[in-house]
């Protein structure tokens, strides 16, 4: 039976309160069942679950629904292949599961999968299948995206890392089915950060569960096999001149557009400290590229490449499923004060435009954009089209930067306690059969679990215990 889980989250802030409430009302619309397994869908107008979004979106609804959360990792583990490959996306129609492997859809799996493993009650089970499906993922990885011997893995359509419209992708085919490299096009099979950042998270995640294991060899053997995919990271991609990573294309050469995707590699871990400080500082954090008055495009916004367009297009307005991933990358790397300016900015685009949760926003206004809708086409010049809403990557972005600043964040078997300043707030929340609340006014606070007070102290500060509330650190932040 898997332990108690819930959360809520009361302030005297009432724009906040707002969306806060349509974020969790908004996510309940987007709950289906699959073959009788409750998921939560991608949402927006997507009905799928997709690797790119909902292992990860599901693990960010774990404490209102455990058993959700869960399925929308273990289908994927299910339906993986014999030979090792995960399904880009799986759909269901007239009751029927269809798991569909005509692209790789991006990875964000490991961490929530882990991450999961604590809050449904370290199941020994669970663990080993999480271990066996990373295992065949990653020898899946190097023995079909794997071209030459350079330590590189390779995308071969559009979709493989979800990058839909993107410039930077030229002639190539949206799906790509076979194991074997498409020819005759320009820009794939492309060298990738994100496809060979996939396998660093893989091992990354089996020395973390070998660890759990109490197995230090095999975790010492995946931490450097890990470390040989960084460094052929920095060796092939990174370019020392630009502080950034570079894709290649099939003739070698590097593709010359400042893309957002090394923040993407630092949601993996797979940057070296020193890459990824170069990149928020020299990229990241400039207004001129990715630092727009609403920040994070998919492409710089003075790249000759960035495009304004409205549509689902990843050249360049920023996008909801940036937002999610951007918490676990910076936090990563120790960025947890842009963690809390970039979810001001998405939290007042979002109130100031109806709680509306888009897949995208305009960079130089906050503006949700108006986007097609299940027609798979670009808006013509001039063209309007209904008003997207619902977005679930947009929506469990609030509710996590929310969890960030002002609450309780499970976190592989700690709890982060995150103490915001501003108005009056109460955030509760149960699971690993604890029940945990901060109450606070706004300038001091008081983290309870199991009704009794462990720490007190001014806000500004996280405080991280273990999941029976001992305390582990208190560190003051911009929050």
């Amino acid at each position: 039976m898997l332990p108690e889980t819930s959360v809520s989250f009361r302030t005297e802030n009432e724009k906040l309160q707002k969306v806060y409430a349509e974020a969790e009302k908004k996510c309940r619309g987007n709950l289906r069942s699959f073959g009788g397994d409750r998921v939560l869908v991608e949402g927006g107008g997507y009905e799928k679950i997709w690797l790119e979004t909902q292992p990860m979106g599901g693990e960010m609804y774990a404490l209102r629904e455990l058993q959700t959360a869960l399925n929308n990792c273990l289908l994927f583990m299910r339906h993986q292949r014999r030979d090792g490959r995960l399904p880009g996306s799986i759909r269901c129609e007239n009751g029927r599961v269809e798991p569909q492997f005509d692209k790789y859809q991006g990875f964000c799996f490991p961490f929530s999968a882990l991450n999961l493993y604590f809050l449904a009650g370290r199941d020994r089970h669970y663990l080993q299948q999480l271990k066996d499906t990373l295992i065949r993922f990653d020898a899946c990885l190097w023995r079909t995206r794997s071209l030459r011997d350079d330590g590189l893995l390779r995308s071969f359509c559009v979709y493989d890392t979800g990058e839909d419209l993107a410039l930077r992708y030229g002639d190539a085919p949206c799906w790509w089915s076979g194991d074997t490299p498409p020819r005759g096009y320009q820009a794939v099979p492309m060298a990738s950060m994100d496809v060979t950042s996939w396998s660093y998270a893989c091992r990354d995640t089996l020395a973390a569960i070998c660890r759990l294991e109490g197995d230090g060899a095999r975790a010492e053997e995946w931490a450097r096999q890990a470390e040989l995919v960084r460094a052929a990271l920095r060796r092939e991609l990174w370019d020392e001149k630009r502080g950034a990573l570079y894709d290649r294309g099939p003739n070698g050469r590097a593709i010359d557009i400042l893309c957002h995707n090394p923040l993407r590699c630092m949601y993996w871990g797979s940057l070296s400290r020193n890459m990824a400080d170069r990149f928020v500082r020299e990229h990241l954090l400039n207004p001129r590229e990715f630092w727009t008055p609403f920040p994070l495009p998919s492409v710089a916004a003075n790249d000759p490449a960035f495009r304004n367009a409205p549509e689902n297009n990843w050249s360049g307005q920023p996008q909801g499923l940036t937002y999610q991933r951007a918490i676990l990358a910076l936090e990563n790397y120790g960025y947890d004060d842009i963690v809390t300016r970039l979810g001001e900015k998405l939290m007042d685009a979002v109130s100031e435009n109806g709680c509306r949760f888009t897949q995208q926003f305009d960079p130089f206004t906050g503006k949700p954009s108006l986007v097609y809708e299940k027609t798979h086409r670009p808006l013509a010049a001039g063209e309007d089209g209904p008003v997207q809403d619902a977005y679930g990557p947009t929506l469990l972005a609030v509710l996590e930067y929310i969890a960030h600043r002002f609450g309780i964040h499970p976190h592989l078997g700690q709890v982060w306690f995150s103490l915001g300043r501003g108005n009056a707030y109460e955030y509760e929340a149960a699971f690993a059969h604890h029940r945990y609340g901060i109450y606070s006014d706004g300038r001091r606070a008081e983290i309870r679990v199991d009704g009794k007070s462990m720490h007190r102290g001014d806000c500004g500060a996280r405080v991280t215990t273990d999941e029976a509330g001992r305390v582990l650190s208190v560190r003051t932040l911009a929050i």
